[in-house]
């Protein structure tokens, strides 16, 4: 199935984005599923931004919220109707601060691969850029650091962007971000792609393998590698993924 545009007419006003980013992300998790090793596991989505915001920090309880008789203190009985005993709280109670910041949270679906022998150990990470993502310079910035902190954890990392709206290449951003030449940047800055990073250590020097793909509306999605920290790769069929993702979205062919 060709790649729609998913953030202009018609699909605009028919399905929202971000409920098919989300769609999306199930669709490359289960097809990972049935290929990984059982000892991996890829889980997702995981939903960040304003609409999940618990997800992202933490939810305000203010002192005057109504926690109830015990005034939000756990209570601890016998059992038996008996005396309740009082616990008192482990939390900290901060200061009230001084000053609190503005934020936006962009919105973002990402999927996990861990190994599930290895205390869940992240080995790598599906992002699916959102548009929030490319709303100016300081989102641009964050979203390509966190990338590259993934990279500097030996993670391997997908970037996959259809986002038709912002038209800077978020790759080039990390490129430009990890002070490297230009000629690890994507040609012709393209609006939309997938890129794929492998960070591997060759006679003690470390690196980063890149690939990357231009994808176009109208166009089939290519098969790229995902590579699992400590792992190789494993294949990544993201036209398959796509695909079903649009059948159960009910987006006509």
């Amino acid at each position: 199935m060709p790649l729609f545009d998913h953030f202009h007419k018609p699909l605009l006003h028919s399905h929202q984005s971000m409920s098919f980013h989300s769609r999306w992300a199930t669709s490359i998790a289960d097809d990972l599923n049935l290929r990984l090793p059982k000892r991996f596991l890829a889980e997702g989505p995981f939903g960040l931004g304003r609409f999940a915001g618990a997800d992202v920090a933490e939810v305000d309880q203010s002192p005057d919220f109504d926690r109830g008789p015990s005034n939000g203190v756990p209570l601890l009985g016998n059992g038996t109707g008996g005396l309740a005993v009082v616990i008192e709280p482990v939390l900290y109670a901060p200061p009230v601060p001084e000053l609190s910041m503005s934020a936006e949270f962009p919105e973002e679906v990402l999927i996990e691969i861990r190994d599930q022998q290895r205390g869940r150990q992240v080995l790598a990470v599906v992002e699916i850029v959102s548009p929030g993502n490319k709303d100016d310079e300081e989102a641009k910035l964050t979203f390509a650091g966190k990338c590259l902190s993934y990279l500097s954890k030996g993670i391997g990392l997908v970037v996959l962007d259809i986002v038709t709206e912002g038209v800077e290449n978020l790759h080039n951003v990390m490129v430009q971000l990890a002070k490297q030449e230009a000629k690890f940047e994507m040609a012709g800055d393209p609006q939309t792609y997938a890129a794929s990073y492998r960070p591997v250590r060759r006679k003690r020097e470390d690196f980063i393998d890149l690939w990357h793909w231009p994808l176009v509306v109208g166009e089939a999605l290519p098969t790229i590698p995902l590579a699992l920290k400590g792992f190789g790769c494993v294949a990544l069929n993201l036209e398959a993924a796509y695909s079903e993702a649009c059948v159960r979205a009910r987006i006509p062919s």
